[in-house]
């Protein structure tokens, strides 16, 4: 077998439709295309949306909301995912979570929650704390250092 002896499969390829050779093809005169209108010209090709003149659905429908180019996204982590992943860590950062696979990434904005109970002293950076997070690493005498 060789390249030069390779062939389709009967019927597997159906020859192209030949328009506008003349009225003896059966294909000829206005071409498969109607009788005039702009579809009938070339080049005749409207928007996408376009309805003819009515009024496009994109501007019959209201705007709602507005996106606020300024915010920070923060991702949330509570005390007790970062308990349970602790081992012996003393320093916990965004690329420790990430590393534990609690964060997606190392340089998202964390903000740690004061959902668990931390029993040792561990220094704690990320880019804001809530007040029940500050307060209870705090009392077992740790850091929580906002970067």
């Amino acid at each position: 077998m060789y390249l030069s002896n390779l062939t389709r499969n009967k019927g597997a390829a159906r020859k192209s439709k030949k328009i506008g050779r003349g009225s003896g093809s059966g294909h000829g005169c206005t071409a498969c295309k109607g009788n005039n209108g702009a579809n009938a010209r070339s080049g005749a090709r409207h928007k996408p949306g376009f309805e003819g003149g009515q009024m496009p659905l994109q501007r019959r429908l209201p705007k709602r909301g507005f996106y606020n180019h300024f915010s920070e996204e923060l991702v949330a982590v509570n005390l007790s995912d970062i308990v349970r992943h602790l081992g012996d860590a003393s320093l916990v950062d965004t690329e420790f979570l990430f590393k534990k696979g609690i964060v997606k990434s190392p340089t998202v904005p964390v903000k740690v929650l004061g959902d668990g109970n931390l029993d040792k002293a561990v220094t704690i950076r990320a880019a804001s704390f809530s007040a029940s997070a500050k307060e209870k690493i705090e009392k077992n005498g740790g850091k929580a250092e906002i970067v």
